[in-house]
């Protein structure tokens, strides 16, 4: 069967759906919008919470701007490596969407890099999951998101590899879409957590009255 003919049929497929759109896309719009909920808890506990610790470390003594912010354009960076990558799939260019799925993976793994670092650096400051309420929320946010990240790059590691044996064509492109929508929500959903943690709480001290009451 000719590239064409596997093309028409994918389109006469989606077509042929109820809502226009192909099966896999429609399940991964559910998988995200189950994931909205998810992290929108999360999000709303920590503001619920926010500026409730007792005890340090507080937000101002240990949240470090300019290098998050370094790490959050490289994370924005990797959505347009994504863009780039489907461009170049959908144009029959294999070696030029390869490689620009492997700059997803790259900028996605000095991400996590960062994060590794903050949380290392947080622990030699004293702040643990443990230690107050600020450390449990902040962590368990992050983390969560991390965890995201990271299911991402062993996602788009393994297209890249398709992509390079020639399993992962224009006429299947549909499958990095479903992946890069997927990414698009990751960095999303860190533009959030960045404003919510960063810049928002990046003042905050301890709660009025809370050394009255630790002693």
């Amino acid at each position: 069967m000719s590239e064409t003919a596997v093309i028409n049929n994918h389109q006469d497929e989606i077509e042929n759906t109820s809502t226009g759109l192909s099966n896999k896309k429609l399940m991964m719009w559910l998988f995200l919008a189950s994931d909205v909920m998810f992290f929108g808890a999360f999000i709303s506990t920590y503001l619920i919470y926010r500026g409730k610790s007792l005890v340090g470390p507080y937000p101002s003594e240990v949240l470090d701007i300019p290098i998050t912010t370094v790490s959050t354009f490289i994370l924005l960076m990797s959505s347009l490596a994504m863009v780039l990558a489907l461009h170049y799939l959908k144009e029959n260019e294999k070696n030029k969407a390869t490689l620009w799925i492997l700059g997803v993976v790259l900028l996605g793994t000095i991400f996590m890099g960062f994060q590794f670092y903050e949380f290392n650096h947080f622990a030699h400051l004293g702040l643990t999951p443990r230690t107050n309420i600020f450390g449990t929320t902040f962590f368990i946010l992050t983390g969560l998101h991390g965890g995201h990240v990271t299911i991402g790059i062993l996602w788009m590691a393994f297209l890249a590899y398709g992509s390079h044996k020639g399993t992962l064509r224009s006429d299947n492109a549909i499958d990095l879409e479903i992946a890069g929508l997927y990414w698009h929500f990751v960095d999303i959903v860190w533009i959030i957590i960045f404003t919510v943690i960063y810049l928002i709480s990046a003042n905050d001290m301890p709660p009025a009255g809370s050394e009255l009451l630790i002693h």
